[in-house]
């Protein structure tokens, strides 16, 4: 499905009074609903994983508001970095359902350490910390759709 046609759809539904859309070409599905109090259009769009990333926890459809900032402590917010999610995607702790997370709570990280795999059309897209700290919170759990900008992990700065 065309990339143009899906940012039509959402405009279509963002300017009437449509609440929810479905629509499914071949084994693309796309779910665009709008939330009636603040008007927030979520789109989930799914398809079925490339074998060879075949995840034993599927990725949960649960739209994401973009207002969904992480709480960072009121003590010195400027002591604390938040990790943000560069695109659209699903989130992911490890390179593969068998091998342990590339952090944990509590891990030392430095710029450029790799932190998660956001897979956005496919492709397996790590993301590196550009700040050198100590994680202090993951925001998302493993498997789950992120939307561009969303807070992934909290980090206390050196």
């Amino acid at each position: 499905m065309d990339y143009n046609l899906i940012k039509k759809l959402v405009k279509i539904v963002e300017q009437s009074e449509i609440t929810d859309f479905s629509v499914q070409e071949g084994d693309l599905k796309i779910k665009i609903s709008k939330n009636g109090k603040n008007n927030i259009v979520n789109t989930v769009v799914s398809q079925p994983f490339n074998e060879q990333f075949n995840y034993s926890q599927p990725a949960q459809a649960n739209p994401i508001s973009i207002e969904n900032k992480a709480i960072i402590p009121t003590d010195d917010s400027s002591k604390y970095h938040e990790v943000l999610s560069p695109i659209v995607g699903t989130f992911y702790r490890a390179p593969s359902p068998d091998s342990n997370p590339y952090v944990q709570v509590g891990d030392s990280v430095s710029e450029g350490t790799v932190l998660c795999i956001i897979e956005a059309m496919k492709l397996m897209n790590e993301i590196e910390c550009d700040e050198s700290g100590k994680i202090i919170k993951i925001l998302v759990e493993n498997a789950t759709a992120v939307e561009y900008n969303q807070p992934l992990f909290l980090i206390e700065k050196n």
